[in-house]
């Protein structure tokens, strides 16, 4: 069985700024995720993910980043409704794919305009375009067909469009084009998907969303299962503070700096039992 994975899960703009705040909180408290041997990264994992394996950042500069006043980049709209509607599609489907083909074509009718998205803004936040020494594992959605991917260093795809495809909430920003397909938000398929972890050892998993609705898996079920496969697995969600901290918009980049220094707060208190599984 392979050594240490980093699972990074999905949360729209406070989950950046949740797991940026746990990952510098461990650190400070002598927890190091960043040796992670693999990381998934899953929408805003994507970002965080190879933020952190790009070796140009260490937690603790990313947190102070996470601090400054967002520049250029405005809240798209992820409130209640759109979570409801979400759910609703959820329920309807009978498993993961069916899902996925149904966000698909949610994604791909939604009234956005042509050529917008995340993508700009994620090649500007990204410090490297190139992918990292460090395994990285990004996940997207097939946008016609619903089943997911896991793209690495020898998928074909640069590293940008792979987080920018991870991204693509569907309503909220259009299909990313890239290697002949259109391609959703990861966390279509799972808000962590954590089984990408299988095969390892010991599996730390962040994820800023907590709960899953019809088929799709929390991440304490694909912990459970990891843990029956042999793994020692820590799964972190946000505390109530946290949540307090995100408020009603998880795509609002103006409550990342709140929602960083809750977590930066509440890693203090999961110090211990991460390292319980991180360490030999």
């Amino acid at each position: 069985m392979a050594d240490t994975a980093l699972v990074l899960g999905g949360g729209g703009f406070t989950g950046i700024g949740w797991e940026i705040g746990v990952l510098a909180g461990l650190a400070r408290a002598g927890v190091d995720l960043a040796t992670a041997d693999v990381v998934v990264g899953t929408s805003a994992g994507a970002l965080v993910g190879a933020q952190l394996t790009s070796g140009e950042c260490t937690p603790l500069e990313l947190y102070e980043r996470q601090l400054a006043a967002p520049v250029e980049e405005a809240a798209a709209r992820m409130g209640t409704v759109a979570m409801a509607r979400f759910a609703f599609i959820a329920l309807r489907s009978r498993d993961a794919a069916e899902f996925g083909v149904r966000m698909g074509r949610l994604a791909r009718s939604a009234r956005t305009v042509p050529g917008t998205g995340p993508r700009e803004a994620i090649a500007r936040r990204l410090g490297s375009h190139d992918w990292p020494a460090r395994r990285l594992v990004i996940t997207a959605v097939d946008a016609e067909t619903g089943e997911r991917t896991a793209f690495d260093d020898g998928s074909g795809i640069g590293l940008v469009d792979a987080v920018a495809a991870s991204c693509a909430v569907p309503g909220v920003w259009p299909p990313v084009r890239a290697a002949g397909r259109r391609w959703i938000d990861g966390g279509v398929h799972s808000s962590t998907n954590a089984d990408l972890a299988a095969g390892y050892g010991r599996v730390v998993v962040l994820a800023p969303l907590a709960t899953s609705g019809g088929p799709l898996p929390t991440p304490r079920a694909q912990a459970a299962e990891l843990v029956r496969s042999g793994a020692r697995v820590c799964v972190l969600t946000p505390d109530r503070a946290a949540r307090a901290a995100f408020g009603r918009n998880a795509l609002d980049p103006r409550r990342r700096a709140a929602a960083a220094r809750a977590s930066y707060r509440q890693a203090t208190a999961h110090a211990r039992a991460v390292g319980r599984v991180w360490s030999q």
